[in-house]
């Protein structure tokens, strides 16, 4: 969809100085990112998840070779980038990864990359206003894309029915399930929050734990280890796939794998599951397959905007894979976003410091009170006296 004439307000112009870093796969790229940096992406259709992990890393600005909003459909991607304060130049071209070196230093001024006074590379210097008028154009053409979607997933039901009919030959696997909840955690929107409100729920029924790609890694930075990692391996971290997890690789439906090369290489050898559902309808199915009780899903994708953010033209392997498990299913995604505490810290505080004052009150006035007491006077008149011994 060809962009219309934008309605801005006034064009950033104040300059960026930072270190260049460059990646084709934004996932991985955020792995190598520090605080001040500039971010060098080909990434159409900026997603929010992506953009999320842009934003945690601290980066002085991101740089997108490719459109952040071709049009398609209101991705949220770009929204989180401004209002977070990041600059965001659009457009900026593919050449720039062979023009720019990773690590050097550029200056940019306005919509134009710099080194010293050589213009390299020249974009769009996206403000809040140009995102929000190419967000309401997007969103125009949203009908189309629903036509889309509808006929791809229906398409692709019929040929994936044997998700559905339970003839899809499940490899076997050591990670035991049999009668325990299983809990998928995949790399979705606010997956780790949803993380956080669960650990009631982990502390007590303690069930197996998979990671979907960089899932695996969202539980370790909150302190569980993975039982199984599930997927084609582009996203997860060495550290997840050497944390002893059973490594299931999502291969294509004609065998290839090409995420089974980087597991080997490590040392370890995995399952190969070929499947034409997402890695996360895998994780479901072989939870469901090896008898768990109970299937937990956080961060999973089930509507058409995440759909199209991870680049799929239908879902019909997850509404079959959904269909086939059935009530087992609980999907816990924005649980966080359900309930948060509405007791402040400063309430807490005044709570403890109200009971520490009801305790020293029933002392006071009980004999057995009077007696800690006296012991405590006791015990500190000897300190005291210790220490003018010692200058004696």
């Amino acid at each position: 969809m060809p962009r219309l004439p934008l309605r801005r307000g006034q064009e950033p112009t104040s300059d960026i100085v930072g270190a260049v870093k460059l990646g084709t796969k934004t996932k991985g790229l955020t792995k190598r990112l520090e605080p001040g940096d500039i971010a060098v992406i080909n990434h159409v259709d900026l997603d929010r998840v992506a953009a999320e992990g842009l934003v945690s890393t601290g980066v002085a600005a991101v740089v997108n070779a490719a459109t952040s909003i071709s049009g398609r459909y209101p991705n949220l991607g770009p929204e989180l980038i401004v209002n977070a304060g990041i600059a965001l130049v659009d457009a900026a071209g593919e050449e720039i990864f062979t023009d720019l070196k990773d690590g050097e230093e550029i200056r940019i001024d306005g919509g134009s990359l710099c080194r010293g006074s050589e213009v390299v590379a020249t974009g769009e210097r996206l403000d809040a206003a140009a995102v929000t008028e190419l967000m309401r154009q997007a969103e125009e053409g949203m009908a189309e894309q629903l036509k889309a979607f509808a006929a791809n997933t229906i398409e692709y039901a019929a040929r994936e029915r044997d998700i559905l009919l339970g003839s899809v030959k499940v490899p076997a696997v050591e990670t035991h399930f049999d009668g325990k909840h299983a809990l998928v955690v995949v790399r979705g929107y606010h997956f780790k929050e949803d993380i956080d409100v669960l650990r009631p729920y982990l502390r007590e029924y303690k069930p197996v734990l998979i990671g979907v790609d960089g899932g695996a890694d969202a539980l370790l930075e909150k302190g569980y280890k993975p039982d199984m990692i599930v997927g084609d391996m582009d996203s997860v971290s060495e550290t997840a796939l050497r944390s002893g997890a059973e490594i299931v690789v999502h291969a294509y439906r004609d065998g290839r794998a090409p995420g089974a090369e980087r597991v080997r290489k490590l040392g370890v050898e995995p399952v190969i599951f070929p499947l034409a559902g997402t890695s996360e309808d895998i994780a479901m199915i072989i939870a469901d397959e090896n008898g768990a009780e109970l299937i937990v899903a956080v961060g999973t994708h089930t509507n058409l905007v995440e759909f199209l953010d991870k680049g799929r033209s239908g879902m019909a392997s997850t509404f079959l894979t959904r269909l086939r498990i059935g009530s087992k299913l609980v999907d816990a995604k924005g649980v966080s976003q359900l309930y948060r505490s509405r007791i402040s810290a400063t309430a807490l505080i005044l709570l403890v410091i109200a009971a520490l004052v009801a305790v020293a009150g029933a002392l006071a006035v009980s004999q057995v009170g009077q007696i800690y007491w006296n012991l405590l006077t006791d015990a500190i008149h000897d300190f005291f006296d210790w220490i003018g011994g010692l200058f004696e």
